[in-house]
């Protein structure tokens, strides 16, 4: 490999499910590196980024160096330093050392355990367990890595061949799995300081992937015609949500899409099955943050209009509307719906009972939104800060 070339390499990445993908390269030996891995060649390790390990977990960027050195004690994850010609689509890393952080299987597994949420540690379970049953025997990563050599140029002739090509001035595309490799090579240097891998041209890696994905979509909608066609009394149950699914995807594709309708259809797929238990359902733990995002968001529209109903009632502070009238006023309809039914008041519940609940209902709005209006609530928020 010539030190003038410069060589532009985007790392495989592994869908693990949800928003998450980790990128990763296959350790060949102490100078050596892949991006396909290829069984005939002999044994290599994956190592997976440290970046997309730690990414959407409570510890924040600037903390990760320290996190990634206290598991490198450990032999679960290593400092990888890079040729200088090589340069890393969708990454920033300064030219001074060109160095990323990776981790084995068995530190993606430490660290999943440790930091990602339940649902997550399954899809890294379900995802990497033959990885983890495969690399068993692996032993502990050194501290760091000087990798000099990639051995899979994808020349034309073999995926796996080791032969380093100086004349492969064109893009060429290697297929692993579902991700897509892009190898190009340039004769220009580049003097940067740092290297903004982010604006390397994504034009070609872009188009190939919506192909994929819109082969995907294609060979699913196909199996969903041949299973209703071969056995069309065993579905006879879901045929209603399949068809307002459909419908919505169909109304999503003409921008026609309206509230509701995803209203109706999100309802359908609720009541479809028993979803488990409040205490273990990821549904309702995603639906719980999602209406908390939403209430969270609402806060300073809120505010503005207990600010408004304040200045307008200044002189009868003490003689409020009653708690029903006050929430109904103030807060979205939302969350009052949400409350009553948590709290068991459902439209068929009588008006006394209602009521009579109510105030308390307000009460919990009130703190909920950070907006005190009634005396009981400074009363309470006063005596719990003073706790």
């Amino acid at each position: 490999m010539s030190s003038s070339s410069t060589v532009h390499l985007s790392l495989p990445q592994w869908d693990v499910g949800g928003f998450r993908r980790i990128r990763f390269v296959y350790l060949e030996d102490p100078t050596s590196f892949r991006l396909t891995e290829c069984p005939h060649q002999g044994p290599v390790i994956p190592l997976y980024l440290g970046a997309d390990v730690f990414s959407s977990t409570d510890v924040r960027t600037e903390n990760h160096p320290r996190y990634h050195a206290k598991f490198a004690k450990k032999g679960l994850a290593t400092k990888i330093t890079f040729s200088s010609a090589l340069r890393f689509h969708g990454l920033k890393v300064p030219s001074a050392n060109n160095s990323l952080w990776f981790y084995s299987i068995q530190g993606l597994f430490r660290v999943a355990f440790e930091m990602y949420s339940k649902q997550e540690q399954l899809a890294v379970l379900e995802n990497f367990q033959e990885v983890w049953k495969s690399q068993i025997n692996d032993s502990p990563l050194k501290m760091s890595y000087s990798l000099r050599m990639q051995l899979d140029f994808a020349a034309p002739s073999s995926m796996c061949d080791t032969d380093l090509r100086n004349d492969m001035s064109q893009l060429q595309h290697c297929q692993v799995g579902m991700a897509l490799v892009d190898v190009r090579v340039s004769d220009k240097s580049d003097a940067s300081a740092d290297h903004d891998y982010c604006s390397f041209p994504r034009k070609s890696l872009q188009t190939e992937q919506s192909k994929l994905v819109l082969s995907t979509v294609k060979q699913k909608l196909h199996s969903l015609d041949d299973k209703l066609s071969s056995d069309t009394q065993s579905h006879t149950e879901q045929l209603g949500t399949i068809l307002l699914l459909l419908e919505n995807i169909n109304q999503y594709m003409n921008g026609s899409l309206e509230e509701k309708d995803v209203t109706e259809t999100v309802l359908a797929l609720l009541q479809a099955k028993d979803w488990g238990s409040a205490y273990s359902s990821s549904l309702l733990s995603c639906i719980g943050r999602w209406l908390g995002q939403q209430f969270h968001a609402a806060n300073s529209s809120i505010s503005q209009k207990v600010e408004g109903f304040k200045v307008q009632h200044i002189e009868r502070i003490s003689d409020l509307p009653p708690a029903e009238q006050l929430a109904t006023e103030l807060f979205p309809e939302a969350m009052q719906t949400l409350l009553l039914h948590w709290m068991g008041l459902s439209e068929e519940s009588t008006v006394e009972k209602r009521h009579s609940e109510y105030p308390i209902l307000l009460l919990i709005l009130e703190f909920a939104n950070h907006n005190l209006i009634t005396g009981v609530a400074h009363v309470l928020y006063s005596s719990l800060i003073c706790k």
